[in-house]
């Protein structure tokens, strides 16, 4: 055993168990779409104060602190986000209208002396103008009160308690306890208020909640004109129920926030979606992976049963990354998780075929020899296609936001753990294993001592590809504008992320027809409401920006046209946040392929990245297309679909362009072309073979994966086919043409 070996072996082994302990020790935590909660994203109102609004977002967050933990929700997360958002998770809360009442009031309590009634007379004469300090307000009765400036605020109370007045019969009640100043404060405005005879509107107090007056009792006839109540303590009475009297408690208790609050984006997930997603996911990825592990074993034989293990390795490893860093896995991120897998794949594929390579060269008389020089000459390769899909990642990560973030995050952890295995963990098994006495015996049986399948195919029909590469851009450039004439005819059905509005998904007692439910929400008032459905029992109704109340009576609607209705989801996306994540969409595409662009031009040459962000603009389109002529939606999770298609295409021509590199520095005397269409052929296994492997995972996930993920499996499926394509019949002979119109223009120039 070489000590290079002996290294890696006790790299891979102390990886393996730091990654097992923490994966028994520290669980991963779940998102709110896998184990149901509500989510709610607040928005601090600015104002003219950069610092200041920073400050108040900062008190806001503790705030809302103290107010959820007085909801007694379990494990509840905040969490700024920029400058002036507030990411609240609750995790187990269904009622999303309550909770986004509680965090949103402003809470701003104040006690006022009651002045008078703002008209004349009670024959309902027009209110009298305000004096200067003067506030009019509607009492419980609606009748309009002149109120005094605000004696006592919030901070003048010490603590407030919802309690039950047995004694009196009044019901729920709420107790206030003044403390410091605030107790004399309270006995100088009671005892003002008493000098007014009974009956007098000016004997009332008022106690006003957001500017809405919530009590206005009269002062009690015992209480002397001058000395007030003392003992620093009153009740708030209003024949409130138990919830309401706990609310306001809550609500004083916890303190006014600083500045108003707005949510502009409201997510609710039932728990049984949530574990059925996980479920499903599951399942799908334990088929997919299944199948992946015996497709490696039947093509690379014993090399394949142990990148099999180094795949369990990836797992753990990944697993206890997440744990380890405290990521949330969400569900896109769970199949980000899955999809590493295919990545992972990949890094093998390119090892074991350059490894074939060098066996049938018969430059390496062993398979050891042979599968050295294989690690040798796939890292480069290896180490491209993985920046650039880490590059997709981290474009995801800063440009995105909620599950789509959370899948960048996990596919980052994917791709680096994914080479760790390849480059590590696999290597240290495989050098282990060809060594053996017997496999030097049996070489075929490494599965690298033959040429495979595909090549021996290609070796006897000797195709030459790039022979006409013109007619294979006018093949990409017919498919492109099939797909963009989708996106002119058909138009693109942006979800709710996009372009603000609500999202709520049922699942209903009995089969509905979605004409018939267009119908009973037109006639209860939502005629622009869009209905679709997904199987016999799932419903789906998308509509513009709605209130609370609006919603529950769609969901009454619901309820009545299939004699039983469970919200699995509810998603309420203000306007301007759909704007704003239009946009950074579009961002995030142009920075992405110019990230690529800029990464590919340093790696190789101005034409290759070229060539190659070309074909994945051309991927990009005909996508976007598809999902156009679908009728699909364009969302949140088709981003990270389409950004993760930009970062795994990328990787073919990344392989291609590594190997025209190779070709051309051993005999740079064979023309462009033919260099290029060698090139190609010599990549074609590791294309087909990679591409087998990914697509029994994305297609698992897209038939078992549930409803929740069948879309964005179904885009990666399709970005993984056009992508293939593109490498090979966009990429290439567009570097073809490139590169023969620069030796053009190079030889029309003066010398």
């Amino acid at each position: 055993m070489t000590r290079a070996l002996r290294i890696r072996g006790l790299l891979a082994l102390a990886a393996v168990a730091l990654s097992l302990y923490i994966a028994l020790t520290v669980p991963v935590q779940l998102g709110l779409d896998l184990r149901g909660g509500t989510q709610i994203v607040l928005e601090t109102r600015p104002t003219a104060d950069a610092d200041a609004d920073s400050e108040a977002t900062d008190r806001t967050l503790e705030v809302l602190r103290g107010r959820i933990d007085a909801l007694g929700v379990a494990e509840p997360t905040l969490a700024r986000s920029g400058s002036d958002r507030i990411v609240v998770e609750l995790p187990g809360v269904q009622d999303p209208a309550k909770a986004a009442d509680v965090l949103g009031r402003t809470a701003q309590l104040t006690f006022h002396q009651v002045l008078g009634t703002a008209t004349g007379a009670d024959d309902g004469a027009k209110p009298l103008p305000k004096r200067p300090r003067e506030q009019v307000l509607a009492d419980e009765s609606g009748q309009l009160l002149r109120l005094e400036a605000a004696s006592l605020t919030g901070k003048d109370v010490k603590e407030a308690a919802a309690r039950l007045d047995q004694q009196s019969g009044a019901g729920w009640q709420v107790t206030v306890d003044f403390e410091g100043s605030g107790r004399d404060g309270w006995a100088r405005l009671t005892g003002q208020a008493a000098c007014h005879p009974a009956g007098d509107p000016a004997r009332r107090v008022a106690i006003v909640l957001d500017d809405k007056i919530i009590s206005s009792p009269q002062v009690d006839p015992s209480v002397g004109c001058g000395s007030g109540i003392n003992g620093g303590s009153t009740q708030i009475t209003g024949s409130f129920t138990p919830d309401e009297a706990k609310e306001l408690a809550l609500l004083v208790n916890g303190g006014a926030l600083p500045v108003p609050v707005e949510t502009i984006e409201q997510r609710t997930v039932g728990p049984t979606l949530g574990a059925q997603a996980i479920t499903a996911s599951a399942r799908a990825a334990a088929v997919g992976t299944t199948l992946t592990v015996l497709f490696i074993i039947a093509v690379y034989r014993i090399l394949g049963a142990l990148a099999a293990v180094a795949l369990a390795c990836y797992g753990l490893v990944s697993y206890a990354a997440l744990a380890a860093l405290g990521a949330t896995l969400t569900l896109p991120g769970l199949a980000g998780f899955v999809l590493a897998i295919g990545m992972a794949v990949d890094a093998n594929v390119l090892v074991f075929e350059r490894a074939r390579e060098e066996y049938a060269s018969r430059n390496r008389p062993s398979p050891r020899s042979s599968l050295a020089a294989g690690f040798r000459g796939a890292f480069s390769a290896i180490a491209d296609s993985n920046i650039t899909t880490l590059i997709a990642a981290g474009l995801l990560f800063f440009l995105a936001s909620g599950p789509v973030r959370g899948f960048g995050v996990t596919l980052g952890i994917g791709v680096l753990a994914s080479m760790f295995s390849a480059l590590v963990i696999t290597r240290v098994l495989a050098d282990l294993a060809v060594s053996r006495h017997p496999l030097r015996r049996r070489p075929r049986l490494t599965g690298i001592a033959h040429t495979g399948t595909v090549r021996d195919l290609l070796t006897r029909t000797k195709p030459h590809l790039m022979r006409h590469p013109r007619r294979w851009l006018a093949v990409s450039a017919a498919v492109l504008v099939l797909a963009a004439s989708g996106i002119a005819v058909r138009g693109l059905d942006f979800g709710v992320e996009f372009t603000g509005g609500r999202l709520i998904e049922y699942t209903t007692a009995t089969p509905v027809d979605p004409d018939r439910a267009r119908t009973a929400l037109a006639d209860a008032g939502f005629p622009r409401a869009i209905v679709q459905t997904s199987g016999d029992h799932r419903l789906t109704v998308r509509t513009d920006p709605l209130t609370n109340a609006q919603a529950a009576e769609i969901t009454e609607t619901v309820s009545a046209l299939t004699g039983h209705a469970d919200k699995l989801r509810d998603e309420a996306i203000g306007p301007s946040l759909g704007k704003e994540l239009r946009h950074s969409a579009l961002i995030a595409l142009a920075v992405a392929l110019g990230a690529q662009l800029l990464y590919l031009a340093a790696r190789f040459r101005w034409l290759f990245g070229a060539s190659a962000v070309a074909a994945l603009a051309h991927d990009v389109v005909i996508l976007i297309g598809v999902f156009a002529w679908l009728g699909k939606p364009v969302d949140g999770v088709f981003l990270a679909a389409l950004l993760t298609v930009i970062g795994y295409s990328v990787n073919d021509s990344v392989v291609v362009f590594d190997r025209i590199r190779d070709l051309s520095r051993r005999d740079r005397g064979t023309p462009f072309p033919a260099t290029a269409d060698r090139a190609l052929l010599q990549t074609l296994p590791r294309t087909v073979n990679t591409g087998m492997g990914a697509a029994f995972i994305l297609t698992a996930l897209a038939v078992l994966g549930g409803d929740s993920l069948t879309d964005f499996a179904l885009a990666l499926l399709i970005g993984l086919a056009v992508g293939t394509y593109s490498s090979m019949f966009t990429a290439t002979p567009l570097t073809i043409e490139l590169h023969a119109r620069t030796r053009s223009v190079a030889r029309g120039k003066p010398s």
